[in-house]
């Protein structure tokens, strides 16, 4: 059976083609109704695989993830819209929106918990920066992507220069799903 993603050398960790291979297809049954409903929009956005030797490449199974995230956020909306309509799931992610904004309010290298000492997190400039563009989006519609939210890369930084990342990555996720839900 060939894969749809690509491989990495022998001597470099990709993701692991057993976990990929597995969530796919269930992702797949899934979508076309033949598995369980129990696989979201966020569940896509949040998985994770190991690592192993020669996996698969992190860009070709990353870029199949963003696509059938976008695909599973079409249908969990089109199935909104149908049962409580267009005006509902705006006003849904208005109120996920809201739920964003007191964060971004609060001033630079203090939006998130800082790294414990002598642990790496990241770079509050650069997760700073992110927060301003979507500062900019909410109050002045200027434009960022879902896809870029979701594909932002910070430096890394120790201790009192970094944010711990569990709390950026979770306010990451779901400002990718607000963007996500309107794009």
């Amino acid at each position: 059976m060939s894969s749809m993603f690509t491989t990495v050398s022998r001597f470099r960790s990709g993701y692991s083609p057993e976990e990929v291979d597995a969530f796919f297809a269930e992702a797949r049954a899934v979508y076309e109704g033949g598995g369980p409903a129990s696989l979201t929009a966020k569940d896509v956005r949040e998985v994770a695989f190991a690592l192993v030797q020669g996996g698969y490449s992190w860009d070709s199974v990353d870029s199949a993830l963003d696509r059938l995230e976008a695909a599973f956020v079409a249908r969990e909306r089109a199935e909104f819209v149908a049962r409580q309509g267009q005006e509902a799931w705006m006003a849904r992610m208005a109120e996920l929106a809201r739920s964003l904004y007191p964060r971004l309010t609060r001033g630079d290298g203090k939006r998130f918990a800082a790294a414990e000492a002598f642990r790496s997190g990241y770079a509050k400039d650069d997760v700073d920066a992110l927060c301003h563009r979507l500062i900019a989006y909410f109050d002045k519609g200027q434009p960022i992507s879902s896809k870029e939210v979701r594909s932002a890369a910070f430096r890394r930084r120790r201790g009192s220069a970094a944010y711990a990342e569990a709390s950026v990555d979770a306010f990451l996720s779901r400002a990718t799903e607000v963007l996500l839900g309107v794009e």
